[in-house]
């Protein structure tokens, strides 16, 4: 199984609430790019897992478009800001049978989620800045937590790939 731990792009700073807080115009584009460097990597996903927060939406959306990915994005409150990776690794172990699966949601929560996989739950210091994606690998999440951290990639490095 591989997993692509996504963090949403770039939103807008200030909105009355959070989670209605939208991509801006500059964090659309971008993701679009993002996506594009995915996809030229060769990556591709079964399953597009977001938190329902509208930033994480928007970026699942973009990604599912680029990636024209067939079924729909699949919203799951164990992603937003304060959700439990082991509830998320519970739901995905229930209810889903993905090879491939993009998991977009909100920092800290992501880096936990990395944390509780690639080392057993200690703290990861890691940096996993707004459109940025980690690719964990792992043989099977039923019976343990385990998974090996394949690469980190900057948004950066991506939209330079997306561009070529």
């Amino acid at each position: 199984m591989n997993l692509y731990i996504i963090r949403h792009a770039i939103a807008v700073d200030e909105y009355e609430d959070d989670s209605q807080r939208p991509l801006t115009d500059k964090g659309k584009k971008k993701m679009r790019q993002i996506a594009k460097g995915l996809r030229a990597l060769g990556v591709d996903f079964d399953l597009v897992l977001s938190s329902p927060y509208l930033r994480a939406k928007e970026t699942a959306e973009i990604l599912a478009d680029v990636f024209k990915v067939k079924a729909d994005v699949v919203f799951s409150d164990n992603l937003v800001p304060s959700g439990d990776p082991d509830l998320l690794i519970s739901e995905m172990n229930e209810k889903y049978n993905a090879h491939s699966v993009a998991l977009i949601g909100h920092e800290p929560q992501l880096t936990a989620l990395v944390g509780l996989l690639v080392s057993e739950n200690a703290i990861v210091d890691m940096s996993l800045k707004k459109g940025g994606v980690c690719r964990l690998s792992a043989d099977d999440l039923h019976h343990t937590r385990k998974a090996t951290l394949e690469w980190l990639i900057t948004p950066g490095i991506l939209v330079e790939i997306g561009e070529n």
